[in-house]
């Protein structure tokens, strides 16, 4: 084998392996790479009980339950399905009800969330761009019809999530 023959095989072989992995990596992480799901999708798709996810969707009006040592519960809502959420220490500033949130968490037997970090969307006019289609994909997005000229919100973000 020539000197060039070699290194192009070489090359190739090394390619390969890396594509391999690629391809490796991407297939054990199909899952792990979606930001938050809705309630719907929850329901949907059977998560396993214990399963570390993100839950994302509007806190449920009326819904917000305060206890003892910061405990508090409240709903998770798409339109369509609601899950109950359990949480223990301090929420952001912005949290409120029929406000956009992602928690993250396990689910329970019983069909709790129990969420140990809860982020509450930045600021009035910003609902991070996969709780917007969500809610688009359920039918209960409306759009801003303000200064904007109609534009929702989902789509100039003008801050983060924290």
């Amino acid at each position: 084998m020539t000197r060039k023959k070699r290194r192009l095989v070489l090359i190739g072989s090394a390619l390969t392996v890396l594509a391999l992995a690629v391809a490796l990596a991407l297939t054990a992480l199909k899952d792990a790479i979606v930001f938050f799901n809705s309630p719907t999708d929850v329901a949907e798709k059977h998560i396993a009980t214990g399963s570390r996810i993100r839950l994302g969707g509007l806190v449920k009006e009326g819904s917000v339950q305060r206890g003892d040592n910061m405990q508090v519960r409240f709903d998770v809502t798409d339109g369509k399905s609601t899950i109950r959420v359990a949480y223990q220490g301090l929420l952001p500033d912005l949290f409120r009800e029929g406000q956009g949130v992602v928690t993250e968490g396990t689910l329970d037997g019983a069909g709790m969330f129990k969420a140990d970090s809860v982020l509450a969307k930045h600021d009035e006019k910003y609902m991070p761009k996969e709780v917007a289609d969500a809610l688009k994909k359920q039918g209960h997005w409306k759009e801003d019809g303000g200064k904007d000229g109609g534009k929702s919100a989902a789509t100039e973000p003008q801050g983060r999530t924290q």
